[in-house]
């Protein structure tokens, strides 16, 4: 049997990492459903058996791409924090990068937050998400300690805030709200978020 042509020869690592790209392209241009790990070794040119070395089903795939996702978007998030910065400048950098994530990465984002997950990955995945709201924890702690904010659990409060912002971020992904719209009016979503609706 003639062996499927190839670019060139994948080490352990890269083969992994290609897998992932492709799944990730296939994601975004035509959805969950689509992929295949089988399809996945066609479109890099490696034999179908290769994909079973680093991902053990489909499920496990899905679970590393929502895992690259929170890797990227909590990168993004920890460079946007600046402790230098007045609180709403902070507030809109952390909500403009969220954002920007949910609007270039509609179908991932929704992957991450998807309830179906292999129960070997539930805890870097927690870790993953937990580490994602710290950002929004730390910033809000930190605007307690200088009395910037109302007193309170910062979780809680925490809690509404990022509410705000990843309601946003899903109207964007479900086409409910033009993404440019929703960036150009960030500045004043926060600022509602940060001092409410009532009368001043």
């Amino acid at each position: 049997m003639t062996p499927m042509p190839h670019s060139r020869p994948y080490h352990h690592g890269d083969l992994r990492a290609a897998l992932l790209a492709s799944a990730e392209r296939t994601l975004r241009e035509k959805g969950a459903a689509a992929l295949s790990l089988r399809e996945l070794a066609r479109d890099i040119g490696v034999s179908h058996a290769a994909p079973g070395r680093h991902f053990k089903d489909k499920q496990a795939l899905l679970d590393a791409l929502a895992l690259n996702g929170y890797g990227r978007l909590n990168q993004g998030l920890e460079s946007a924090h600046d402790p230098d910065t007045p609180l709403e400048s902070r507030i809109v950098s952390l909500a403009r990068t969220y954002l920007t994530f949910a609007v270039e990465n509609p179908e991932l984002l929704e992957l991450m937050f998807s309830r179906k997950h292999d129960p070997d990955i539930s805890t870097p995945l927690a870790e993953a998400v937990d580490r994602s709201m710290g950002s929004f924890v730390r910033l809000l702690t930190d605007a307690q300690q200088r009395g910037e904010i109302v007193d309170g659990d910062p979780e809680r409060i925490t809690l509404v805030a990022a509410s705000a912002i990843h309601g946003l971020a899903t109207l964007v992904a479900n086409c409910m709200l033009p993404a440019d719209e929703a960036l150009a009016g960030l500045d004043e979503h926060v600022h509602l978020l940060l001092h409410g609706l009532k009368p001043r």
